[in-house]
């Protein structure tokens, strides 16, 4: 089993991203957050589950053992695979998930793609009373927003703007962005590249 993984990212497409360790590419599917976050040629960490099948080997490399904590109680669920646990992971943090696991909000889930009614339901009802562990770290929405809006700030960074430029950037979106992309790393980031335009000096 391949616990952990520390090496520099040497290529990120999508939410798979490409960690070199001891001279060998690792692939490691990661949630858009994550992706966002990692910079070519920076080092990086990750907590990861090895998923084996007949067919395949996939890797999973999450930020804390709180995520990878979930992603493993969440593919426990009737129809939700490991992509789809992801997915769930790249929308909602373990604290929110508590949260609509805690009150009955199957809705919460309907809004990752890849979620259908019947397997949100599902993801209530299979994780009722297994979420506790989690429950402090549902967070308030402010620290929610800082969260998001520091990981938009290692992005704007990573893509190659000096961190006043982007702080500054970061702060614009934030006060001016209606209140459901402040909840959405990719929604923010767009609003604060927006506001950089091409021609901001980086």
């Amino acid at each position: 089993m391949i616990s952990s993984v520390r090496g520099i990212a040497i290529a990120v497409a999508g939410t798979t991203a490409v960690i070199e360790v001891g001279g060998v590419g690792l692939a490691v599917g990661v949630t858009a957050q994550q992706a966002l976050g990692m910079r070519i040629g920076s080092e990086a960490m990750l907590h990861t589950a090895l998923i084996v099948r007949e067919d395949d080997l996939a890797l999973f490399g999450f930020a804390t053992r709180e995520e990878l904590a979930v992603f493993d109680l969440l593919r426990g669920v009737t129809g939700v695979g490991p992509r789809s646990a992801i997915g769930v992971l790249s929308a909602m943090t373990p604290g929110e998930i508590s949260s609509a696991v805690g009150t009955e909000n199957d809705g919460a889930f309907r809004k990752v793609s890849g979620i259908g009614p019947k397997t949100a339901k599902l993801i209530v009802l299979s994780l009722a009373g297994k979420m506790q562990a989690f429950e402090a770290s549902a967070a308030p929405a402010k620290a929610t927003t800082t969260s998001i809006s520091d990981n938009v700030l290692i992005a704007l960074v990573g893509l190659g703007w000096s961190e006043r430029v982007a702080a500054q950037a970061v702060d614009e979106a934030v006060a001016d962005a209606p209140e459901t992309a402040l909840a959405s790393v990719p929604a923010l980031l767009r609003i604060a590249l927006t506001r950089l335009g091409p021609g901001t000096a980086r």
